[in-house]
Formats: structure tokens, C-alpha cells, sequence
């Protein structure tokens, strides 16, 4: 069994500038409950996954890992909800939180309602939910190509 069939991913890092800005967001906006805090890191509890935060020029010093200190997070964490009315609910209760979305819940041609933000480094947020049909191009776990 291949590697990724055997470990789930347990944890999502965020390579951020500003720790202290980033915590608030995740704290205050999102409602994350902060678990560990230590210099240059911090990690959260959230609905069984942990999300950690890892600011850029720690990481850099620390570990020798080459960040680029300048760039936005390139990543986008998704949160699938169960219908479209709790996706819309979802969205009424962040925009109270002051969460600035780029624009409001619309459907998608990939046959998804969804709805986006960032996080203070351009680490992106989709909500999403799938429309009736479910999810396009399911692939038979048969018929996946081997490599």
C-alpha cells in the first residue's frame, strides 16, 4: 500500500511573516484554539486537524529550509460543508468576524458552491460544498493509472 494510502496528513503548516498578526487571525476570526506556543511557531486545535504556524525566518534559521520570505503562502486549505445552506450560514457568521471574502458564495462549473478568503500571508480559504451529482471525474480506484 502506497504511502499516502497508509498516514493521513495530520497537520497543516503555514509559513508566515508576522506570527503575532496570524494567531489573532486564526484565533480570533476563525475561532482556532491555540495548543502550542513557542518562539517563532504556534499551533492550533480545529475539528480534528491541527493547524500549525511557523513564521518564515524561524523555519529559515532553523532548519537551513530555503524560504522565500517575500512571497504569499501559495497555499489554499479547503473546508467541505455538508449543503449549500451551510456553506451560506458559514459565510454570514465569518463576514460578522470582519473575514474580508473576495467575493460572495456563487456555484462553480466544477459543480461546487463555494466561497473564498485569505489569511494575513495570501494563504488562501475555500469553503465549498457539492451540488447535486456530487463531485465531477470520480476516477475508479481500478483504473487509476500506476506510476
Amino acid at each position: 500500500m502506497e504511502f499516502a494510502q497508509r498516514h493521513a496528513i495530520t497537520d497543516t503548516c503555514i509559513l508566515v511573516r508576522d506570527l503575532e498578526a496570524s494567531i489573532a487571525f486564526y484565533r480570533d476570526k476563525l475561532g482556532f484554539a491555540l495548543q502550542h506556543r513557542a518562539p517563532g511557531f504556534a499551533d492550533f486545535t480545529g475539528a480534528g486537524h491541527t493547524l500549525a504556524l511557523w513564521e518564515r525566518t524561524h523555519i529559515a534559521a532553523n532548519t537551513g529550509v530555503p524560504v522565500d520570505l517575500d512571497a504569499s503562502a501559495g497555499l489554499l486549505i479547503a473546508v467541505r460543508l455538508p449543503d449549500a445552506a451551510s456553506l451560506d450560514a458559514v459565510y454570514a457568521e465569518l463576514c460578522v468576524k470582519d473575514v474580508a471574502f473576495i467575493r460572495p458564495p456563487a456555484n462553480y462549473p466544477w459543480n461546487a458552491r463555494c466561497v473564498y478568503f485569505a489569511g494575513p500571508d495570501g494563504e488562501l480559504w475555500e469553503l465549498y460544498t457539492w451540488l447535486a451529482g456530487g463531485a465531477p471525474g470520480m476516477i475508479a480506484p481500478d483504473a487509476a493509472p500506476r506510476q
